[in-house]
């Protein structure tokens, strides 16, 4: 039972050191894609820690589970474990962690339920200022295999976009933008929109959320939702940039949101339907001056280098949890 409490041990290292030393880098904001990475391993790192010590704990109590881990296992490897060691303790810390496990289940279910909710409230008030045309709804096959562009009366410019499964992807701007946005700007725009859908950064928000709320004490799970809540919009700007250049996207940042931007006190948004709340005014500022005079993205193999960081990380739990099993191999290879 050794392995059982020495992950939980290793998960904690882990959620009290990353946090820390990713807090000191100075990389993320130059490689949003990696550093979503990194923080993302480091978060599964942590998860998977508990989720094996779950496992290694539920075989020691459960004899079919035993059997089946170790069924093609060598004879002295499942004694390598110490299964019968920890007594009463054994079912005290499964409780434990089981409990843990269905908190974050149902934190992360709660939070798929109330983003599905909010998004076909979004979806049906669009659908009620913008009805499908005729040759939507008659060759509807079609149509989910595209985007749909909506252009919404308004004079304050906006852009945002709607995911939703197994519908085309909901695209919309403002009249005000429409005006204000040069076509590039405008081009730019929707490719910062796309790129959110197609990397699935609605997702990835949603399970931080998720994780934070579950568990608001944990540095690592908090630092993680709000560093990931900048990233996936850098990462995006990124994107838009890379097809349709910076300055495009910097200028159609802050034409987006001049107003906002000039104003000695915030300016509400003029609402209309299904539009998501306006970044804050700082973030827009810095991500503008970043697109402008942002520091050069990093080498290739120092890119390759984080991605192994990442992926480190998440073997570290593993070969906790198969050391004590590689140590008896080795060792009757040694005696053979």
């Amino acid at each position: 039972m050794g392995t059982a409490f020495v992950l939980p041990l290793v998960g904690v290292a882990f959620a009290i050191a990353a946090p820390r030393i990713l807090a000191r880098v100075d990389w993320q904001e130059r490689e949003p894609v990696v550093a979503l990475w990194v923080w993302q391993c480091a978060v599964a790192a942590v998860l998977l820690c508990f989720a094996l010590s779950l496992l290694v704990t539920v075989a020691a109590l459960w004899a079919p589970l035993r059997e089946r881990l170790f069924r093609i296992a060598p004879p002295g490897v499942q004694d390598s474990y110490d299964l019968t060691v920890g007594g009463a303790w054994r079912g005290v810390f499964a409780a434990v962690l089981v409990t843990a496990a269905i908190h974050v289940v149902l934190h992360l279910v709660r939070e798929a339920h109330l983003a599905r909710i909010s998004r076909r409230r979004r979806y049906r008030e669009l659908r009620q200022a913008a009805p499908p045309l005729p040759y939507e709804a008659d060759h509807g096959w079609r149509a989910r295999r595209a985007e749909r562009l909506l252009v919404m009366e308004s004079p304050r410019p906006q852009a945002w976009s709607l995911p939703l499964p197994r519908k085309p992807l909901q695209l919309v701007v403002s009249t005000g933008a429409m005006r204000r946005l040069s076509r590039e700007q405008l081009d730019a725009v929707l490719a910062h929109e796309r790129a959110h859908a197609r990397a699935r950064h609605h997702l990835l928000l949603q399970s931080a959320g998720a994780l934070a709320t579950a568990f608001p004490q944990a540095s690592l799970f908090t630092a993680y939702a709000d560093h990931s809540a900048r990233l996936v919009e850098l990462a995006a700007d990124d994107a838009a940039a890379y097809r349709h250049g910076h300055l495009a996207t910097a200028l159609a940042l802050l034409d987006l949101n001049e107003t906002r931007l000039g104003a000695s006190r915030p300016v509400p948004a003029a609402w209309s339907p299904g539009t998501p709340p306006p970044p804050p005014v700082e973030e827009v500022a810095a991500r503008v001056d970043r697109l402008l005079t942002g520091a050069p993205r990093l080498r290739p193999l120092q890119r390759l280098n984080l991605t192994a960081v990442g992926l480190l990380m998440i073997l570290v739990p593993v070969v906790v949890t198969l050391a004590p099993g590689l140590h008896t191999l080795l060792t009757m290879g040694w005696r053979g």
